[in-house]
C-alpha cells in the first residue's frame, strides 16, 4: 500500500476549499496548486493562459469527451489538436494534473483531479461543503462576485462547477462515493477540516483502504 500524500480537492464556491488545500499544503510543505496549473499549462502548450482562465469550469457541447473519443491523457498533446478549443484546453490540464502529481507529494485543487488520478492510489480525494451563510459570507469578502445578488452568483457558479466536473468524468459533483470524505467547512471550521484530512492520510497510512 502506498503511502498517501497526493491530495485532490473539489468544493463549492464560498466554502474555503481552497484556503484548507493551502493550508493542508503548508503544514505538509508540500506543493499546491490551484491557478498554478495554468500557468504551467500555458507554458507547456504554447496557449494563452487567458484562454485557460475563460474556460474554467466551461464545457463543449454534444458529447461527453471521453466517453466519445477515448483519448488517453498520457499520450502526446499534439495528438488533440483536432479537439474543439474547450476540450483542448481541459486535457493540456489534465496532463499537467497527472505531471505535478507524478512528481511527488502536493494538493491540487480543482480541475477534475480526483478523476484524472482515478487510477493511483496514492490519492486522498476531498469534498469542501458548506452552509449558504457562510458561503455568502465569504463571498461577499474574499471573491468577486456580483454583491447585489451574492446566493444566486454561488449558484451559478456551483452549477457551471457542477457541469464541467459531469461533462468531463461522467460522474456526480459533490456525490460521496466519488470522494474519500466530504466535510462541511462550517460545522468543523477550515484548521478543523485541514486536522481532520491530515487525520485521515495517517489512518490511511496506517490502515490502508
Amino acid at each position: 500500500m502506498k503511502k498517501k500524500t497526493i491530495i485532490t480537492i473539489s468544493r463549492e464556491f464560498g466554502s474555503g476549499g481552497r484556503m484548507i488545500g493551502k493550508m493542508l499544503a503548508e503544514r505538509l510543505k508540500i506543493p499546491f496548486y490551484d491557478k498554478e496549473l495554468i500557468e504551467i499549462a500555458a507554458k507547456e502548450s504554447g496557449i494563452d493562459k487567458e484562454l485557460f482562465e475563460d474556460n474554467d469550469s466551461r464545457t463543449s457541447k454534444g458529447f461527453h469527451l471521453f466517453g466519445a473519443l477515448g483519448y488517453s491523457l498520457g499520450g502526446p498533446l499534439s495528438a488533440i489538436t483536432e479537439l474543439s478549443l474547450n476540450d483542448r484546453l481541459y486535457l493540456v490540464q489534465a496532463h499537467v494534473v497527472e505531471q505535478v502529481a507524478n512528481q511527488g507529494a502536493c494538493v491540487i485543487v480543482g480541475r477534475c483531479a480526483d478523476y484524472v488520478l482515478r487510477e493511483r492510489d496514492d490519492v486522498i480525494n476531498v469534498f469542501i461543503h458548506a452552509d449558504e451563510k457562510d458561503k455568502v459570507a465569504r463571498a461577499k469578502t474574499s471573491y468577486e462576485v456580483d454583491l447585489r445578488d451574492v446566493e444566486k452568483s454561488i449558484l451559478k457558479i456551483d452549477k457551471r462547477r457542477a457541469n464541467y466536473y459531469e461533462y468531463y468524468t461522467d460522474r456526480t459533483w459533490g456525490k460521496a462515493e466519488n470522494y474519500d470524505i466530504s466535510l462541511n467547512s462550517s460545522t468543523f471550521g477550515l484548521e478543523g477540516c485541514v486536522d481532520i484530512i491530515m487525520e485521515l492520510m495517517k489512518k490511511e497510512e496506517e490502515h490502508g483502504r
